[in-house]
């Protein structure tokens, strides 16, 4: 029986709102939870988008959060296809995109982040696309078989994870593919030059044709549809679609017009919220693309677009919500698929952070582990076709010690001997 004296509200559909619904009611709450989301669709990870559902190898079904008819069985209320256009931090509510006021006791904003756009003459064309939300991908999907089928041109605008998982799956369909990224290498920002030259190297191997150092600057077309994209460096590359991937913001939108703290845009945005995931308002939270959160073991803001801060922040938020304890520390993760090559990262080493890349294993085969360090200490770490060792390094990450780097690098040295003990 749901108590209807208190009312816990989630705006965003995603995978950090349905889990933060799912995690209240899995601690016991009873009183009314109300999701709203502005997409038909109910609520569904993005990863797929770009990987399993976007190769043909998952099916549409398998992308959701929650079978349909689970949200009646918890008592979830959802609002699909509704936008939250305010939030009145003074009477507590929110109002929807209908006009209807929705009274909150405790709010939580989830409402992720939207792709950037690019900003020259020819985006209006058929053919141009961007990927962020499941229609996004029913679409491409699509005009990826017929550009494999007519041995069509994509143009990709940004190499970063999304930009390269498409390009994987394009080529996968047969389509031909040029990606232009201003960088010297794909995953600059990421992963930095010496890992990034990696991913270059096995695009290549498939077939990609990459232009760094280069931006779009137009796109040209005949009849609206797309026939050639253009970059600063002089070249005009043949192009039947064009895909912007150059990033996403998150929508803080809600939260600006409501007051509340903002992070500084130029440490990636998103609203401003404390190890708890509480805002500035403290009846109100923030988790997932959008919450800009300090993190206590890395002693900095961070917001963090992928799949995993989505699925372990909603929880996290949810139980915050409901006064328990939180102290939001979990190690940065994301992954990738493309090709044959599978890769996890863990922690954050942006470039100029670290003082040295450590090898360990067969990179020329394709299967080893890449750590980031300052001064012996472990930053980050990616596996690449390596698996069950994302523990050890987390747990590396964590402990902040000085490591022998001759044992790190060895792969005969179990992860676990090379992790000080006390």
């Amino acid at each position: 029986m749901v108590d209807a004296h208190r009312t816990f509200v989630i705006v965003g559909g995603g995978l950090a709102g349905a889990k933060a619904a799912e995690t209240l009611r899995a601690e016991g709450f009873t009183g009314r939870v109300i999701l709203v989301g502005d997409e038909r669709d109910h609520p569904y990870e993005r990863p797929p988008l770009s990987k399993g559902y976007l190769t043909g190898k998952e099916t549409r079904e398998s992308v959701f959060v929650h079978e349909p008819a689970w949200y009646a069985q918890a008592d979830i209320e959802l609002h699909l296809g509704q936008p939250v256009v305010a939030v009145d931090r003074d009477a507590k509510a929110v109002r929807l995109g209908d006009g209807a006021l929705v009274q909150y006791d405790k709010l939580l904003l989830a409402t992720g982040a939207e792709p950037r756009r690019l900003d020259i003459p020819g985006t209006g064309l058929a053919g141009v696309h961007h990927l962020r939300r499941l229609a996004h991908a029913e679409r491409l999907r699509g005009v990826l078989v017929a550009l494999g089928r007519d041995n069509g041109h994509l143009v990709i605008a940004g190499g970063g994870w999304i930009g390269l998982e498409v390009a994987a799956a394009a080529r996968g369909y047969g389509a031909e593919v040029t990606v232009v990224e201003p960088n010297p290498t794909p995953l600059h920002r990421a992963i930095g030059p010496e890992l990034g030259q990696l991913f270059a190297d096995v695009h290549r191997g498939h077939g990609v044709r990459f232009r760094f150092g280069a931006r779009l600057t137009e796109i040209t077309g005949q009849d609206g549809m797309v026939l050639a994209a253009r970059t600063d460096d002089g070249e005009e590359h043949p192009a039947h679609v064009v895909l912007a991937a150059i990033g996403a913001a998150p929508r803080t939108a809600l939260a600006e017009a409501a007051g509340l703290e903002m992070a500084d845009r130029a440490h990636g945005g998103g609203i401003a919220v404390d190890a708890s995931l509480r805002t500035s308002d403290p009846d109100i939270y923030a988790a997932g693309d959008v919450a800009a959160a300090h993190h206590p073991l890395l002693g900095l803001r961070l917001r963090v677009e992928h799949w995993a801060n989505a699925l372990n922040g909603g929880p996290a938020a949810a139980r915050s919500m409901l006064g328990q304890e939180v102290s939001y520390d979990r190690i940065p993760y994301f992954f990738t698929d493309q090709y044959d090559l599978g890769m996890e990262y863990s922690g954050w080493a942006p470039p100029g952070s670290y003082d040295q890349v450590l090898l360990r294993g067969d990179v020329g085969k394709r299967k080893f582990i890449a750590f980031w360090l300052k001064d012996r200490r472990v930053l980050a770490g990616m596996n690449v076709n390596v698996w069950d060792v994302t523990e050890h390094i987390q747990a590396l990450i964590r402990s902040g010690a000085s490591v022998d780097t001759d044992a790190l690098a060895d792969p005969a040295t179990p992860l676990g001997a090379v992790l000080p003990h006390p």
